[in-house]
């Protein structure tokens, strides 16, 4: 697909790849006709990008295994897209056992539950899933969590599959933290700890080790917001990145001297790859939204996935000239909230949300760029900040290829499944 007129990114000088893909995608007036007898609000997927991504990612794991975020996708249809794509892709990493349970009826295999596994449902899945005889792996960080997960294995859940997750943020003086707040393990001594707890608990087999850099594959060292010169940015995501790698290395030894089988040793996301799979001692990474080319991947120095998901809103009012109110549209992602959590208007080129308005519960205002001009009832294209979370607002995904509607995808909550 082409889009000629694209507007450049706003977050740096677009590179070589950059222009590339912004003269592959569509153009306004192609998606003013591909939507022509749509229903909006509607999401769309750009099946050519997906796959371009998708094996952008495999390259930039160097030869590891890719295991696909599920968190970052929640579309059935693309998961097993990506697997067929490249045989880098193996395995996914769910964020519940709920969902992995869904994944395991719908046929996927090699499921990877990287959130605790505490409650008394969430437990029953697991036995559920040992009916399916799916292969699985539960990522534990207390005592509590094992105690739970060895009283699963007693009540018809067999044997468990156990991963330690270690936290391997960057802490400084002053109870300064860069990083998602996840596991307390943090050293070789902590794992040692935990090993002993889960060997004298039947029915649970410790079978390696989950260490995710999230403030190397979250930090965006491009984006023209940020409170630091991106240079300075950047400095920090290589050093933090020799850290990781100095701790990864050490808990890799430390797990050697177990005597115990590593299986898998996870770490990765789709911001930190280039620096991940260096790592001899990591025998998978994880990656997901790198396949969508949400907003918020725009951001990364080291790579730069194409924008592969969109959603469209209807224009329906048009309070002043050079400007148009969308129907809906407040999709506003996760985390800290800010600007860069908003979704941004992709077509009309130059086009903008208000700073008091930004994007609404029921209506969104656009300011059109200059010399551009749509009448009433026309799309307005947008992308998200994030990968996974549009798949919440939405049953399905229009899929498209070539340039026209190839065919549609029903996202989780199209199935009818809701899990956070």
């Amino acid at each position: 697909m082409r889009r000629p007129n694209a507007p450049k990114p706003t977050a740096a000088k677009p590179s070589a790849a950059t222009i590339f893909w912004l003269n592959q995608h569509l153009t306004y007036d192609e998606w003013r006709r591909l939507l022509r007898e749509e229903r909006l609000p509607a999401a769309v997927v750009d099946l050519d990008a997906f796959d371009r991504n998708a094996l952008l990612l495999a390259r930039l794991a160097a030869g590891k295994r890719l295991r696909l975020a599920t968190k970052s996708i929640r579309v059935p249809q693309l998961l097993a897209r990506a697997l067929s794509l490249k045989s880098a892709y193996q395995g996914f990493m769910c964020y519940s056992a709920e969902e992995a349970l869904c994944l395991g009826n719908f046929g996927f295999d090699d499921l990877l539950i990287a959130y605790p596994t505490l409650r008394h449902r969430d437990l029953a899945c697991l036995v559920e899933l040992k009916r399916l005889n799916k292969h699985v792996s539960l990522v534990v960080d207390s005592a509590q969590g094992i105690e739970a997960l060895a009283q699963a294995a007693a009540q018809g859940a067999g044997l468990l599959r156990i991963v330690i997750e270690v936290d391997v943020s960057a802490r400084f003086p002053g109870d300064v933290h860069l990083g998602a707040r996840r596991s307390p393990v943090r050293t070789p001594e902590d794992l040692m700890a935990f090993d002993e707890i889960i060997a004298r608990r039947p029915g649970l087999q410790l079978i390696g080790l989950m260490a995710y850099e999230s403030h190397i594959a979250a930090m965006m060292d491009n984006s023209p917001d940020g409170y630091l010169p991106r240079f300075a940015l950047r400095r920090a995501k290589t050093w933090t990145a020799r850290q990781v790698a100095r701790k990864r290395r050490e808990l890799a030894e430390a797990y050697q001297r177990l005597a115990r089988s590593m299986e898998l040793f996870n770490g990765g996301g789709t911001g930190s790859l280039s620096f991940a799979a260096h790592e001899p001692w990591l025998t998978e990474l994880s990656a997901g939204s790198g396949l969508m080319g949400p907003r918020l991947n725009d951001f990364y120095s080291n790579i730069r996935p194409e924008p592969a998901c969109f959603f469209a809103l209807q224009a329906c009012r048009s309070p002043k000239p050079g400007m148009v109110t969308c129907q809906g549209g407040g999709y506003i992602a996760s985390g800290a909230g800010g600007r860069d959590r908003w979704p941004q208007p992709y077509l009309p080129s130059g086009s903008t949300l208000t700073a008091l308005e930004g994007a609404g519960e029921v209506q969104t205002p656009v300011k059109l760029g200059p010399g551009e001009n749509i009448a009433l009832g026309d799309p307005v294209i947008f992308r998200h900040a994030k990968a996974g979370e549009l798949a919440e607002r939405f049953q399905e995904y229009i899929l498209v290829s070539g340039g026209v509607i190839s065919g549609r995808a029903k996202t989780y909550r199209g199935l009818g499944w809701c899990f956070f």
